[in-house]
This record gives C-alpha cells, sequence and structure tokens, in this order.
C-alpha cells in the first residue's frame, strides 16, 4: 500500500508541469543567467568559484520550493476530506505522513541535481566535499520549510494560499541572498530572514562563511552559528506555527 501511494503521489506531481517548472526549471534557468554566463563566475571563492556559489543559491531555492509546495498541497488535502477518504483504506496517518514526506524529499532532489549537473558542464567548480555538502544541507534546510507550506495550508485551506506561499518564496530568496550578493544594511537585514540561514548553511562548506560580494570591498564573514541559530529559530517558528493552527482547526470542528 506504501509503495503504491508512493509511486501515485510521485507520478502526480512529476506530471504537473508548472509545478516542475518553478521546482527544477526556472531555478536552472536563474543559475544560467545569474552563475554560468556571467563574467564573475570564474572568480576565486574559497574552495571553488563564483557560480558554484551562485549554483548552491539556487538548488536551495529550488529544494525549498518543492518541499512548500507538497506540504501546503498535503495540508490542503487534508482540510478539504482527502485524509477522510484515505481513512478508508489500511493506509494509517503515519504511513500517509512518512509517505508524502518521501514524495517531497525525493521531488526536492530533483532541482538540486539538475542544477548540479548543469552547474558541473558549465564552469562551476568546488572541491568534492563541497559538493557532497552542499547537496545535503540544501535537502535539510528544505525539509524544514515543508512546515512553512504545511502551515500556509491550514491556515488559509486552499490552493491558491499554497500557491501564494510558494511565490513568496521568491522574496524571501531575494531577502535571504540567494540571488544577488547583498551588501550594508540590506545583508544586516538578510540575516533575520527564513532563507538566510538554509543557503548559508548550504555555502559554508564552499566559502567557510565568506559572503560573495559587489562593491570590490572585504567580504563580509558568517561563523557557522550564524545560519545554525537561524535554521533552528525559523524551524520552530514554522514547526509551532503549523501544531498551533492544526489544534485550533480541530477546536473548530
Amino acid at each position: 500500500m506504501n509503495t503504491t501511494y508512493f509511486r501515485i503521489e510521485l507520478a502526480r506531481v512529476t506530471r504537473d508541469f508548472m509545478s516542475m517548472f518553478f521546482t527544477a526549471i526556472l531555478p536552472a534557468f536563474l543559475y544560467v543567467i545569474f552563475g554560468a554566463v556571467q563574467e564573475y563566475g570564474s572568480t576565486d571563492i574559497g574552495k571553488g568559484n563564483v557560480s558554484a556559489y551562485v549554483m548552491i543559491g539556487m538548488a536551495a531555492y529550488g529544494a525549498v520550493t518543492a518541499t512548500v509546495s507538497i506540504g501546503g498541497a498535503a495540508a490542503v488535502e487534508q482540510m478539504q476530506g482527502w485524509g477522510r477518504q484515505l481513512g478508508l483504506t489500511p493506509l494509517t496517518d503515519t504511513q500517509r505522513i512518512v509517505t508524502k514526506a518521501a514524495v517531497a524529499f525525493v521531488i526536492a532532489i530533483i532541482p538540486v541535481a539538475l542544477i548540479y549537473v548543469i552547474g558541473a558542464l558549465t564552469g562551476a567548480e568546488a572541491e568534492p566535499g563541497v559538493w557532497i555538502f552542499s547537496g545535503l544541507f540544501v535537502l535539510l534546510g528544505a525539509a524544514v520549510f515543508s512546515f512553512f507550506g504545511l502551515m500556509a495550508g491550514l491556515l488559509f485551506r486552499s490552493e491558491g494560499a499554497v500557491g501564494a506561499a510558494s511565490g513568496s518564496l521568491v522574496i524571501l530568496a531575494f531577502l535571504g541572498n540567494l540571488f544577488f550578493p547583498l551588501d550594508g544594511v540590506m545583508l544586516d537585514i538578510a540575516r533575520f530572514t527564513p532563507l538566510y540561514g538554509i543557503v548559508a548553511l548550504a555555502r559554508y562548506p564552499l566559502t567557510e562563511g565568506y559572503l560573495a560580494s559587489t562593491t570590490g570591498g572585504a567580504p563580509s564573514h558568517d561563523d557557522l552559528w550564524v545560519p545554525i541559530v537561524n535554521i533552528i529559530v525559523w524551524g520552530a517558528v514554522f514547526v509551532i506555527g503549523t501544531i498551533l493552527i492544526s489544534r485550533r482547526g480541530r477546536a473548530r470542528q
């Protein structure tokens, strides 16, 4: 039953062209535009070059988009009664949640793998350990953001709300230093935004905390605790918010 449900869910998500476009194709295209074709892409930074720096950011954006959309859709399905329909089958709630999480994880791998392959073919350079650990940190951060999707789905109970939550990631990505290197006040603000910790941790194996700069001055540096605290705090906000909204929904019922 688990295997069948997993296969059906995975096929359903991957057949949705618009979802896969925003999850995998768009981030890959953005990497090519902001990283691969730019002259500064070959500039050395840390244990690789700027193209690898941009590649990691775009992979994080794609993976987070995947888990937010799937997590939000799962919440909406539950609120609209699909969970009760599945209750008529031998599938338990735990099995259903684990299967949804597995689907989200597999879908999140797609943009990471695609962008890393394109990066390897278009001049992104980094030590072997950077490729491995940055990819793992990206997937870890994406798992945290699945609760953001769940929270949006439970709060607004509509597919439109989930789409809005996924769309808001574009703004959060700009504020989180994913798309374009920030400096000064904007960088100070970025350190308090949800996506900053994820991409900063993912880039840490590459730069050891140093940030790319467009001003030509000395690069900014983050200690390792900065992205870790950011992820813990925002992860707690998303998890607690999901739990509280879920309890409120049951109370109303």
